[in-house]
């Protein structure tokens, strides 16, 4: 399993990737932090909505909803093992 997306938002439906990065203002990064949303967690892509509406992404137990724009700031890395 290989892909060449480097922003969540790129990320296709099914795929799991480390987390890399998140560069949102404080306020945002912290709340999606509590989430378990942080640098090292594998994060998947569940669904997209059609006409760039958000994602559902699940990262460990917890699943989030999250603007296109705001998953473009979510830096990843490919993710060789998928933790179980």
């Amino acid at each position: 399993m290989t892909h060449t997306a480097h922003s969540l938002d790129c990320l296709p439906c099914g795929e799991h990737a480390f987390i890399k990065g998140v560069a949102l203002d404080r306020e945002l990064r912290t709340r999606l932090t509590a989430l378990g949303l942080e640098a090292g967690k594998v994060i998947q892509v569940l669904r997209r909505a059609s006409l760039g509406g958000p994602l559902h992404v699940r990262v460990g137990t917890t699943e989030i909803i999250l603007r296109r724009h705001e998953a473009a700031s979510i830096h990843i890395g490919p993710s060789l093992a998928v933790a179980a």
